[in-house]
């Protein structure tokens, strides 16, 4: 089964978010509820995780797979983007700023149900 655009955006999409947790690791630590016990190692691992992710999707065999773990990924990191929320109000971030990152909440289950679309379940694969 050959990838179709979705795979591809998906991939690249996770590629260069896996890369940015090495570019800029403490922008991915300060979200990071503070409860987690080794964050930086968490950071350093999850980039890891969504570049091998984004790898594996390209490949028809590992896509289903990729999609599944990229999905628990996105489900697992869901309390960053909290995080990121609860320090933006607390530092007294502009309304603009919290207004968005509010915004960027349902984002997650959309980017999930894109995975589960593109990756796990895929209309063109509903014969195989």
């Amino acid at each position: 089964m050959r990838p179709n655009r979705n795979i591809y955006l998906l991939s690249l999409l996770f590629v260069v978010t896996g890369a940015m947790h090495f570019v800029i690791p403490d922008s991915y630590t300060r979200i990071m509820p503070h409860w987690i016990p080794g964050r930086v190692a968490l950071v350093y691992v999850t980039g890891v995780m969504e570049i091998a992710g984004a790898l594996a999707l390209l490949h028809p065999r590992l896509r289903r797979l990729a999609g599944a773990c990229l999905a628990a990924l996105l489900v697992a990191v869901f309390p960053a983007n909290i995080q990121m929320l609860i320090n933006a109000i607390t530092d007294g971030a502009s309304s603009l700023q919290i207004a968005l990152l509010w915004a960027r909440l349902p984002l997650q289950p959309l980017l999930i149900y894109w995975v589960f679309k593109a990756a796990i379940h895929p209309p063109y694969a509903s014969g195989s």
